[in-house]
């Protein structure tokens, strides 16, 4: 049975959220602080997080960033906020969706069950996939490890947190080719993402800090005018 962790510091949210996804099916768990949160996630057993955003003491983005350190686990962010910077601040410490408090539960269910089909589907690929899981993806000085979910960068470790990971993962697996922002959109958000391509861009900058060594001039991780991004070795 899939298990939900919510957290969420408003009981009128948390309390119907519980009775609903129990009625449909789902083992859910709750806390009511971030704290109480991560302590239940980190005991495990946990497929999706529903994480509000103001969480008195470790607020959703703290817990979120302490999540991605030790788990792919799914991510959806529930919040009052909704301006676009709030949206895209949520998916860059790696939540997989987003949604805007009031909402329906009819809406949540569906981005619920979209998260975990994704979900599902990835690690279906990754274990039927023994090279991706086992061989490093290279491109110049930069290697990735998907298996331990690591990067190296001229020979040092850095840090990618889940959709920035997934991001690269992809271009690696694509080195040489055009990806169309579809594409990408579609493969690392899924295909019933409704944001804009200002959440890619902003993804692609920060992949390039990490990777490039002169970010603003990058040989590696480039744009090509008009249809998209491309990886690949320098001069090619």
């Amino acid at each position: 049975m899939t298990r939900i962790l919510i957290v969420e510091d408003e009981e009128s949210y948390r309390e119907p959220l519980v009775y609903q996804l129990n009625r449909e099916g789902y083992d859910v768990s709750a806390a009511a602080t971030g704290e109480e949160g991560l302590d239940i996630f980190t005991k495990g057993g946990v497929d999706l997080v529903l994480l509000d955003l103001m969480l008195p003491g470790l607020d959703g983005i703290a817990l979120c960033r302490r999540i991605r350190e030790q788990s792919r686990v799914p991510v959806i962010m529930l919040t009052a906020k909704s301006s676009e910077i709030d949206k895209v601040v949520g998916l860059e410490i790696g939540a997989d969706d987003y949604v805007t408090k009031p909402y329906s539960f009819r809406e949540l269910l569906a981005r619920i069950r979209a998260v975990l089909r994704r979900n599902q589907s990835n690690h279906a690929a990754e274990q039927g996939s023994p090279v991706h899981a086992d061989m490093p993806l290279t491109c110049g000085d930069v290697s990735m490890q998907v298996g331990e979910h690591a990067v190296q960068v001229r020979g040092g470790d850095v840090f990618f947190p889940l959709k920035e990971f997934e991001l690269l993962e992809y271009l690696l697996q694509n080195k040489g080719r055009v990806m169309t922002r579809h594409q990408l959109i579609d493969r690392i958000w899924g295909s019933d993402y409704v944001g804009d391509t200002k959440t890619l861009d902003v993804h692609v900058k920060r992949v390039r800090s990490k990777i490039e060594t002169d970010p603003a001039h990058p040989k590696y991780l480039t744009t090509v005018r008009g249809l998209g991004y491309k990886i690949d070795e320098p001069g090619q």
